[in-house]
C-alpha cells in the first residue's frame, strides 16, 4: 500500500535522527516534503553524504534541521558554514562501522528504490554504499518507489516487506554529466594519466571531470578492470568495446564493481538488470585489503591543492569545508598495496582563477586527506612524477617542475627558505 509523501513526513517527529539515500538516489520529492513540513519540526538530524537535486542551505532550516553531513556537498555546504550543521570526518569504507557500533543511531532512513520485483525485492539501485548499513540500524524505512530507478545487480536488495512506509513516485533521476566540463587542461591531463595506466590495470576513478578525461584516452588498452566507489558514464564505451573486461582481476572477477554510480539517464539505463555490474557495499568496494588483492590497481583521484612536502588536500579551501575525506585515502591506500598499484593525484597546476594549486604551505585550516607518507604519482597537464622514496626537498624540485610556469619561481624562493638548498 502506498501513501502520500505528506502522510510519509508526518511520521517523522521532532528530535529525531533521519538518514537521507544520497547522489542519484536522493529522495528528492521526500526531502523536499521534510522542507515544507518543518514549522512542526525541530532539532531533527539528517545524516547523510551527497545529494542531488535539494537544497538545504536555506537560513530559515536553522533549529529545524541540523546538517551531520559525513561527505558535503552543495546541497549543504552553506548550512555547514553558517553553523547549520557540521561535518564528520570518516574514511567512506568506515562509515558502516558508525552505524554497526551505534555511534551514528537512526531513527528514521529515507531511501529510493525500484519497485519491487517479482520476488518482492526493491533495488537501491544507484546507490548501495553505506545505505544498508544505515537502513539496518534504522527504526523506521520510508522509501520512494520509482520506476527510474534501475534495478541494479548486488548487495543493493531489500524486500518491500521492510519499508513501512512506501510513496510512489515517477520522477526522472539526478543526473551529472562530467563530459560538459571537460577543458582543455582536463584533457592534457587525461592524456598524461593515461599514459601511467598499463594493460591488465584495475581502475579507481574519483568524482569530477578528470576521470572522464583519463576514460576517454584507454580505447587502445586491453583487459582493464573496474573496481571504483563511483561509476560515471565515461566507462560505458570502454565496456562495451571490451576495454574493460575483467578477465584479468583476482576478485569478483569478470565483473565491474562499484558502490554508486552518478551520471545521466544513459548510465543508469546501461546499468538496469546489467548483469556484469555489481554495486556492492562500501566496507567491502572501498577496503583497502580487498583493494590490494587485484594488480595494477590504478587509483586516480583529485585535490584541492598539494604543498611541497606531498600533503594532499581534497576536502577544505582553508577552513571552508568543501567536501570530505571520501574514499581517496581507502584507494591510494588499497592501489600502494596492490602488486603494480599505482596511488595517482591529478590536478589542473592553477585554480580557475589563476591561484597555484601547487604550494609553499597548505591554506591554514586546510585538511590533510592524503599524508606525505602516502602520496606516489601527482600529475598535472604539465606532467607527472613520483614522490615515493623522494626527501623533503626532492619533492619540492619534482612538485614544481609540474607547476604552472607563472608560479614556478616563486615556489623555487619558497624551497631555498625553507630546505636552505
Amino acid at each position: 500500500m502506498y501513501i502520500s509523501a505528506s502522510e510519509a513526513i508526518q511520521k517523522i517527529n521532532s528530535d529525531q535522527k533521519v538518514f537521507l539515500h544520497g547522489s542519484a538516489a536522493t529522495p528528492i520529492r521526500l526531502i523536499n516534503e521534510l522542507i515544507a513540513q518543518k514549522d512542526r519540526l525541530f532539532n531533527v538530524e539528517l545524516i547523510s553524504i551527497t545529494q542531488q537535486g535539494v537544497d538545504l542551505n536555506d537560513p530559515s532550516l536553522k533549529g529545524h534541521f541540523y546538517m551531520n553531513s559525513l561527505f558535503v556537498s552543495e546541497s549543504n555546504r552553506k548550512a555547514i558554514s553558517m553553523g547549520m550543521g557540521d561535518y564528520t570526518p570518516v574514511f567512506l569504507s568506515e562509515i558502516p562501522l558508525l552505524f554497526n557500533r551505534n555511534i551514528l543511531q537512526v531513527d528514521v532512513a529515507i531511501v529510493t528504490v525500484s519497485p519491487p520485483d517479482k520476488h518482492g525485492y526493491c533495488s537501491l539501485g544507484t546507490s548501495v554504499d553505506i545505505v544498508k548499513s544505515a537502513l539496518r540500524s534504522a527504526k523506521t524505512v520510508i522509501a520512494q518507489v520509482n520506476p527510474n530507478m534501475p534495478r541494479v545487480h548486488g548487495d543493493g536488495f531489500i524486500p518491500f516487506s521492510k519499508i513501512d512506509f512506501a510513496v510512489w513516485t515517477d520522477d526522472p533521476l539526478p543526473e551529472v554529466s562530467y563530459a560538459k566540463g571537460l577543458t582543455d587542461v582536463h584533457e592534457k591531463i587525461g592524456k598524461i594519466v593515461a599514459e601511467l595506466v598499463e594493460d591488465e590495470a584495475t581502475l579507481q576513478l574519483g568524482i569530477g571531470s578528470i576521470p572522464d578525461a583519463v576514460l576517454k584516452n584507454l580505447t587502445n588498452h586491453k583487459n582493464l578492470g573496474l573496481h571504483t566507489e563511483m561509476f560515471s558514464d565515461g566507462a560505458i564505451p570502454l565496456i562495451q568495446n571490451g576495454t574493460i573486461n575483467n578477465s584479468r582481476k583476482k576478485i569478483v572477477k569478470g565483473y565491474c564493481v562499484t558502490s554508486f554510480m552518478l551520471g545521466t539517464k544513459a548510465l543508469y539505463d546501461f546499468a538496469d538488470d546489467n548483469p556484469i555490474i555489481k554495486a556492492l557495499d562500501i566496507d567491502y568496494v572501498n577496503d583497502p585489503r580487498v583493494l590490494s588483492l587485484n594488480k595494477k590497481v590504478t587509483a586516480i583521484n583529485s585535490a584541492i591543492e598539494v604543498d611541497l612536502t606531498g600533503q594532499v588536500c581534497s576536502d577544505s579551501i582553508g577552513m571552508y569545508q568543501y567536501s570530505g575525506i571520501g574514499g581517496q585515502m581507502d584507494f591510494i591506500r588499497g592501489a600502494a598495496l596492490s602488486e603494480g598499484g599505482k596511488p595517482i593525484i591529478a590536478l589542473p597546476s592553477v585554480t580557475n582563477k589563476g591561484i597555484s594549486r601547487i604550494v609553499p604551505y597548505l591554506k591554514q585550516g586546510a585538511g590533510v586527506v592524503t599524508t606525505r607518507g602516502h602520496i606516489h604519482w601527482v600529475v598535472t597537464e604539465f606532467g607527472a612524477i613520483n614522490l615515493f622514496g623522494m626527501n623533503m626537498a626532492q619533492r619540492a624540485k619534482a612538485l614544481i617542475s609540474i607547476a604552472h610556469p607563472d608560479h614556478r619561481e616563486e615556489l623555487e624562493r619558497a624551497t631555498v627558505e625553507r630546505f636552505k638548498c
